[in-house]
């Protein structure tokens, strides 16, 4: 595709690719467009080229071949401090001799803007990131959560239409990267930046994103609103990278109506989309989230599937309980269940019937 054919694409990634050593490709032939005001995350395990596109972007890397522009105009040739887009890094890169107010002033005086302007936007980004009164302030005085507030600051400050982010939050515990995860998102928002955001917390992806390109490889495997890419897979990488997944090895016998019926490998016929398969005979994976597998036959769906299992190990974790099967063979298969008063406790060696509807059940590339 030629990805910058629509105008209201503000990042377009044309054909772009990156070799280090002229051989092998770290990003391959890239085509990505994304909206003005989109908060757009790039996940993938390491080496996967989420990264490498970030620095593309932003002009620390350069595009051995394909053309990245920004809001119409290509910026190839556009030394990183001339595109006017916001940096925030996991290791914040503030200057340490300098105070909070002085490293929020940099950019501005790099900009050539006046100091009583200076001033001015400088409180303003404070404030909004609710540092207002710590301007005198050296980074060393200040916590992880406070200095990763000021990176966040210092990249807002000349008000950028665009803002990259690489693993921002990878250096704070559980809950204050919670928080700052929603103060991000919320104020990306607000201000109507276009973000994009690295990670390889699929979370932290999950839940702060407009759309998730799933990296891996080199290639976007999956580009979709994060809700779509956990219920509607489009291949075992997916399926197995974002949340947690049941799978059964299998091969097809039969595919018609938008149904395939697959032979497990212990024999089970089981009923399932046929999402990248084609044929009789293609072996696949066939996926299942833990939350959509019952137990109790009093929720069971009329026509729903059951297969026999075994429980190997029931373990208590508050909200919810998350029970280990033996099925078909898979000694690693999944059930979560709320904790509830109704809800029964399984015992390790029970022998039990488990069913799902087919239309919660993918069959995947092998």
């Amino acid at each position: 595709m030629n990805a910058s054919s629509d105008a209201d694409h503000f990042v377009v990634f044309d054909r772009v690719q990156k070799s280090y050593d002229g051989e092998n490709l770290v990003v391959k032939d890239l085509n990505l467009a994304i909206g003005k005001g989109e908060f757009l995350t790039m996940l993938g395990p390491s080496g996967s080229g989420k990264t490498t596109c970030l620095m593309m972007l932003a002009g620390f890397e350069t595009a051995t071949h394909g053309e990245i522009l920004l809001d119409g105009q290509p910026i190839n040739n556009i030394p990183p401090h001339k595109r006017g887009i916001g940096m925030v890094f996991q290791n914040y890169a503030l200057f340490p001799h300098m105070t909070i107010a002085e490293n929020l002033s940099f950019p501005l005086e790099v900009r050539k803007i006046g100091k009583s302007d200076r001033e001015q936007k400088v409180q303003r980004a404070l404030d909004m990131v609710e540092m207002g009164s710590f301007g005198g302030r050296r980074p060393a005085q200040l916590s992880g959560g406070q200095q990763q507030r000021v990176a966040l600051a210092r990249a807002l400050v000349f008000e950028p239409e665009l803002v990259l982010m690489d693993e921002p939050l990878g250096a704070l515990d559980k809950q204050l990267r919670e928080k700052m995860q929603f103060e991000i998102t919320n104020l990306a928002h607000n201000l109507g930046i276009t973000t994009v955001y690295v990670t390889h917390d699929q979370t932290e992806a999950l839940t702060m994103s407009d759309r998730v390109a799933v990296f891996d490889d080199g290639r976007i495997q999956q580009l979709a609103a994060p809700d779509t890419l956990y219920e509607s897979p489009e291949n075992s990488f997916v399926a197995q990278f974002i949340g947690e997944n049941n799978t059964l090895m299998g091969t097809v016998e039969s595919i018609e109506n938008d149904l395939a019926v697959v032979k497990l490998d212990d024999g089970e016929l089981i009923d399932t989309l046929p999402v990248n398969v084609t044929k009789v005979g293609d072996r696949t994976l066939v996926s299942i989230r833990p939350e959509r597998v019952e137990y109790d036959p009093t929720r069971l769906q009329p026509g729903a599937h059951t297969v026999k299992a075994e429980v190997l190990e029931f373990i208590y974790m508050g909200d919810i309980y998350r029970t280990r099967l033996r099925v078909a063979g898979n000694d690693d298969f999944f059930i979560k269940t709320r904790n509830a008063p109704d809800q029964r406790r399984l015992q390790p060696g029970e022998q039990i019937e488990i069913g799902w509807r087919a239309k919660d059940c993918r069959a995947l590339d092998a």
